[in-house]
């Protein structure tokens, strides 16, 4: 995909990470693990699934049991009617096959509107503008918080996702209006140089991220969100290791996002990262050959 002449519009472009949607096994675990654990906020629920809570939006996360146990589909928010129709221009010129949402599914992901696609991966992309809010039903955790998540201009969190041709992929989010590139160099031993390549689209240091050698069974590798109070991501690790869930990365501080995090395994397979105070996206690129600190892996199996 060679999109280096194809004229942009930076109006269109996507501005956040607005949802995501999961397919699981286990409904139960992962009621209990995103609630007790994490401290998100269920709403509704049915034998075919339930939606998660992160603010005052209608739902950030949906969860589906559909024995997938992967991501379902990402949603990337743009600012409104017009950006949306740009984009759909933007898709078309570069000939990236797309279809319109309907005005079912539209209301299904409580939007205004929405373009249908994949990335190079095969991922289900919704590109989405209006978003349901509701200030009238504050967030309510499901375990108690000292802060919130930090969602607001920074939307939902990150995504690393497991991407066979990093090189599509990455003119794929660029497409869409991404900025960054390689964050990081690491020798592995008798193996080749593993090159993670960061993408940003808001002041979150990182939305996007993939790179050669990060290819697991599963179509991510994890999803990582990120609380305001570090009391709060410190009960977090108590809870994990109460429970006996597998830590598969120890607590430590990244050096690209500055975030001190942790990753642990989910029900499904994958992971989730926990962190606290990552830093603005850079307006110079650079890189790095370590953290600062931590992040050791203890647990094989995970993309890792």
């Amino acid at each position: 995909m060679n999109t280096r002449h194809l004229p942009r519009n930076p109006a269109s472009d996507v501005t956040e990470l607005g949802y995501v949607g999961i397919g699981v096994s286990d409904l139960d675990a992962w009621r209990l693990y995103a609630t007790e654990v994490v401290g998100m906020e269920v709403r509704g629920g049915t034998d075919e699934g339930f939606q998660l809570r992160l603010d005052t939006w209608h739902h950030r996360i949906d969860v589906q049991k559909d024995g997938t146990d992967d991501v379902r589909y990402l949603g990337w928010r743009v600012a409104d009617a017009d950006a949306l129709e740009g984009m759909a221009e933007r898709l078309a010129q570069a000939n990236v096959a797309f279809q319109r949402g309907t005005e079912e599914e539209s209301e299904e992901r409580n939007v205004l509107g929405l373009l249908k696609l994949s990335d190079p991966a095969g991922i289900a992309t919704e590109i989405f503008y209006g978003p349901e809010v509701e200030n009238q039903r504050p967030f309510h955790p499901g375990r108690p918080l000292h802060g919130k998540f930090l969602t607001g201009e920074h939307g939902l969190g990150h995504c690393f996702l497991s991407e066979p041709d990093v090189d599509a992929a990455y003119g794929f989010y660029k497409l869409l209006g991404m900025r960054g590139g390689v964050e990081y160099k690491f020798d592995t031993p008798g193996g080749p140089q593993r090159r993670p390549v960061f993408l940003h689209c808001n002041r979150r240091q990182h939305t996007v991220s993939f790179g050669h050698g990060y290819q697991g069974k599963k179509r991510i590798n994890h999803l990582m969100f990120e609380y305001t109070s570090l009391d709060d991501l410190g009960l977090a690790l108590d809870i994990v290791q109460e429970k006996g869930i597998p830590i598969v990365r120890r607590l430590g501080r990244h050096s690209n996002d500055g975030a001190v995090s942790f990753y642990f395994g989910n029900p499904s397979g994958w992971l989730w990262e926990l962190g606290w105070q990552g830093r603005d996206a850079p307006a110079q690129a650079e890189y790095y050959r370590g953290d600062y600190y931590g992040h050791q892996t203890d647990v094989k199996g995970f993309g890792l």
